[in-house]
């Protein structure tokens, strides 16, 4: 099977974590960057690499790389590649597209253009052609340009893969799903310790740690991804692989999973969410104020995603909430490590701990920071 350069995608802050995902998966590490990482594989390590990245968003399997100085170009280049072999010609595609060229002012513009290539040359050699749009639930292809070069890549996670499947009830200012893992990661948390999450919301946190100490592969749950809508699919290596990754799921694990919330709403849909994830049975929830929350023996880690004063809260409002937690970590939370994950340093101050880190992260737009305290 022939192999190609991957791309993955990653939010900003979480390419190490990536980086040790896939040097796991027994992928050799070409680049890295502050937002992607390039590999080497085929098109069944493509399909994998969905299936098994907690951190990354798209997984682009490159096709093509030709020089290219303007759009005409760009439709005549593409028109050479063989897309009856690739796209289904009963498909729906859609074409997205990263540009930078003097020639074009709206990448909009590259992606018809492109998709006016792709759907002409099917409909020369198949006698009809895709449906085509936004929505990336069928065959996605993807464009990176720059200036006079432009490589072409299959994206085959097709959705962003922080769509897990799981997180029906999201409620208000959800950490994303890709987030909350790297959020975990950086825990460092070693077998048979205890992971303890107030402030839980809808419960994304906790449900990534589960499925990791569990072993549940994120891509389990999903239903679709892009690589499903492309010709040579293979679906017995699909299925095989799924097999055996479930062959690896812990029914029951050793640490403890605490998560809490005083808002009754939010560990309802929590509860929901866990449940539909599969892990509801490895995870404690329980309504109740942050500094309420019953924390098993050390050791363990506890990490608190408090408002920022940015999105929910006022910052005034908020100076009584991150003293507070300053007090819960140090009373309640001995030989744990402890995190708070933050975009606002003013209230970090307020903690009233020595942060032993400072882990960058990004919540969308949002710089922020894991603070990260040894509880002795």
């Amino acid at each position: 099977m022939k192999k190609s350069n991957i791309v993955i995608t990653v939010p900003e802050g979480l390419c190490p974590f990536l980086k040790t995902e896939v040097e796991l998966l027994g992928l050799p590490i070409k680049s890295v960057s502050a937002t992607s990482l390039i590999t080497e594989g085929t098109s069944n390590d493509a399909m994998k690499l969905n299936l098994h990245i907690r951190t990354g968003h798209h997984v682009l399997l490159q096709i093509a790389a030709f020089r290219c100085s303007d759009a005409e170009e760009l439709y005549k280049e593409l028109s050479t590649i063989p897309w009856e072999t690739i796209i289904p010609s009963n498909e729906y595609l859609s074409v997205v597209s990263n540009v930078r060229n003097d020639t074009i002012r709206d990448s909009r513009y590259a992606n018809l253009r492109a998709k006016d290539a792709i759907v002409d040359r099917i409909q020369t050699r198949k006698g009809r052609r895709p449906d085509s749009g936004p929505e990336r639930t069928g065959a996605v292809v993807s464009l990176f340009w720059r200036e006079n070069r432009c490589t072409v890549y299959l994206d085959t996670s097709g959705e962003v893969l922080s769509k897990r499947g799981y997180r029906h009830i999201p409620l208000g200012a959800p950490m994303q799903e890709t987030l909350a893992a790297g959020v975990f990661m950086a825990g460092n948390l070693k077998a048979g310790e205890n992971f303890v999450n107030p402030m839980c919301g809808s419960g994304t946190l906790a449900i990534e740690a589960a499925l990791a100490l569990s072993n549940r592969v994120p891509g389990l749950a999903r239903q679709n991804f892009g690589f499903f809508h492309l010709l040579g699919f293979d679906m017995k290596a699909w299925e095989e692989m799924k097999r055996e990754a479930k062959t690896k799921v812990l029914r029951t694990i050793p640490s403890k999973i605490v998560a809490t919330d005083k808002n009754e709403k939010a560990i309802e849909a929590a509860c929901k969410n866990a449940q539909t994830a599969g892990v509801e049975q490895l995870i404690s929830f329980e309504v109740c104020d942050y500094a309420q929350t019953p924390v098993p023996p050390a050791p363990g880690v506890v990490i608190l995603n408090p408002e920022y004063g940015m999105r929910m809260g006022e910052e005034s409002d908020l100076i009584d909430t991150y003293r507070g937690i300053g007090a819960f970590l140090k009373k309640n939370c001995r030989g744990y490590l402890g995190g708070v994950f933050t975009a606002n340093t003013s209230l970090a101050g307020q903690i009233g701990l020595k942060a032993k880190r400072k882990i960058p992260f990004f919540s969308g737009k949002i710089e922020c920071r894991l603070y990260e305290y040894d509880l002795y």
